[in-house]
């Protein structure tokens, strides 16, 4: 199946494509401006394809709090609710990220240096690749099937 990849900022004409796959790191519970922004300039146009939504957020490698309850539950977005109502996704899955903090600019890179003086926030704000790629793949996999099913039919 072709796929191109494409932050949503050099998406020309959204009209050229069969079906999205939007995704979004976690920045404080929330996707980032940006792919908000995509999401509402081409809501009329996204409601009419398949789509698929993803949030890449939680950091570390324990599955559960100290509570018990999943960490990607948890996490977010809080917008999407709000981006449900808008694309009918036929799917949101959160998964976890990866974050290099030393890499970070801006608004972003000086929020993450300004709480990382905290001890709170150092334990949660983990520098790393928490990414499972057999998890992500196998969500890619059933996209595909289910797009390569809806268009044998």
């Amino acid at each position: 199946m072709e796929a191109d990849v494409l932050e949503v900022g050099a998406v020309g004409d959204a009209g050229a494509y069969d079906a999205f796959v939007i995704g979004s790191a976690l920045y404080m519970f929330h996707w980032l401006k940006e792919a908000k922004q995509f999401v509402s300039r081409n809501r009329a146009l996204l409601s009419t394809r398949p789509v698929w939504l993803f949030s890449s957020g939680p950091l570390g490698k324990e599955a559960k709090d100290p509570q018990g309850r999943d960490y990607k539950d948890l996490s977010g977005p809080k917008e999407i609710e709000e981006l449900r109502d808008a694309v009918k996704p036929r799917d949101h899955q959160v998964f976890f990220g990866a974050l290099e903090g030393s890499r970070l600019t801006g608004t972003m890179g000086l929020g993450y240096r300004m709480a990382r003086l905290s001890k709170s926030a150092r334990e949660v704000l983990l520098d790393g690749d928490f990414r499972d790629w057999n998890e992500i793949g196998s969500w890619a996999d059933g996209i595909a099937e289910a797009l390569a099913s809806s268009t044998a039919s």
